[in-house]
Order: structure tokens, then C-alpha cells, then sequence
């Protein structure tokens, strides 16, 4: 089925996320998303197959649009150090500014479903990349330590963000964005082999 786009398909998307990140994917049927989206059940239907699809649609939509976003945003910087500060406040004022898609997109989206498995895993490896460029970046201007395995790396950045938005998605005691200072000087820390001086 040819994708239609519109307020309604983007009504129908943020509806998907409100609902499901109250009641859960399971418990989140098609008529209670259409409820929240202002429109009648048959009209998600024109836009998607199955609930399934919606939710490959929900993670190619805002979370592709958010790497995207941080990917351009880099690239208008040239410094490695400022670069990785970005990525980190992105990461987590993003996340932040938008509880329900957080709970989504960290929480119900780790299914075995094989159809949704693929979408995060498309989207994902599209972060991964992001974050292995800034990697092999810093380490050709030896600012990064060039003994690093770029895999490891990548994993040790991606892993904490994760970590650290998981964590406050259940328990929102402390701001994410106000960690982003301390998390970004300890990566930095780490990925060039000694303690700096953070602005």
C-alpha cells in the first residue's frame, strides 16, 4: 500500500504514541489510537495495514527524523569534542522533551516481533554509523585515543545514553538534560584516554 501522508497520518502517529505509552502495545487497540487521534477507526486503515506497521512507521518517523536532525546539526561542527557534547545533549533533551516516545521507542519497542525488530534495526544501525564517524573523526585528528576499537566504542556511547534514558523513563527523579554535562566528560574521558577540561 502506497504511503498517504498528511496531519492525519501524523495526527494517527503521535495519537499511536500517547495511547501505547499509557496502555502498552498489547493493550493498545486500533480504536482506542483512532480515538485519540480525533478520526474513525476505518480511517487508520488508509493509512496503514496493521498496527504493526504503524509502529515500523512511529520509529522511522520520529526517532529516524531525530538521528537525522543530530546528523545535520553535527556536521555543521568541526570540532570533535563539540560534536560528541551534541550528540550527547540531543540524546537526552530530545528524549526528555518527549516522555511518551521515550517509553516507546526504549521500552515498547524491545519485542521479538520479527517486522518491528527490523525497523529499529535499520534506524538503529543509521545511529550506530553516526556515532562510528564522530569515532573514526576524533581518532584520524588524534584526539581520540587511536588504540580504541571503534565497535567498542560505539557501544560504550550509545550504551550509556541508553542506560541512562531507561533509568529515568521509570524513575524521573532528576532532569536528563541537566546529566548531559557530566555524562558528556565522562565519555570524553574516556574515548581520549585521560581527564580534559569540559566547557
Amino acid at each position: 500500500m502506497a504511503k498517504k501522508k498528511g496531519e492525519k497520518y501524523d495526527a494517527i502517529l503521535g495519537a499511536a504514541v500517547k495511547v501505547i505509552a499509557v496502555n502498552g502495545y498489547g493493550n493498545s487497540q486500533i480504536s482506542k489510537i483512532a480515538k485519540e487521534a480525533g478520526v474513525a477507526d476505518g480511517t487508520v486503515y488508509l493509512y496503514f495495514d496493521s498496527k504493526e506497521e504503524m509502529m515500523v512507521d512511529v520509529f522511522n518517523e520520529f526517532l529516524g527524523g531525530f538521528i537525522e536532525e543530530i546528523r545535520h546539526e553535527m556536521s555543521e561542527i568541526t570540532n570533535t569534542a563539540d560534536k560528541l557534547k551534541k550528540l550527547v545533549e540531543a540524546h537526552l533533551t530530545k528524549l526528555e522533551n518527549d516522555h511518551d516516545l521515550a517509553i516507546v521507542c526504549l521500552v515498547e519497542l524491545r519485542r521479538p516481533d520479527p517486522q518491528l525488530r527490523q525497523a529499529t534495526g535499520d534506524v538503529l544501525r543509521r545511529y550506530f554509523h553516526l556515532i562510528e564517524d564522530l569515532i573514526e573523526e576524533g581518532q584520524a585528528s588524534g584526539f581520540f585515543n587511536p588504540e580504541l576499537n571503534k565497535y567498542l566504542a560505539r557501544q560504550m556511547i550509545f550504551g550509556t545514553l541508553d542506560e541512562i534514558v531507561i533509568s529515568w523513563v521509570f524513575n524521573r527523579r532528576h532532569s536528563l538534560a541537566a546529566q548531559a554535562p557530566q555524562v558528556y566528560k565522562m565519555l570524553l574521558n574516556s574515548l581520549t584516554g585521560h581527564s580534559r577540561q569540559c566547557s
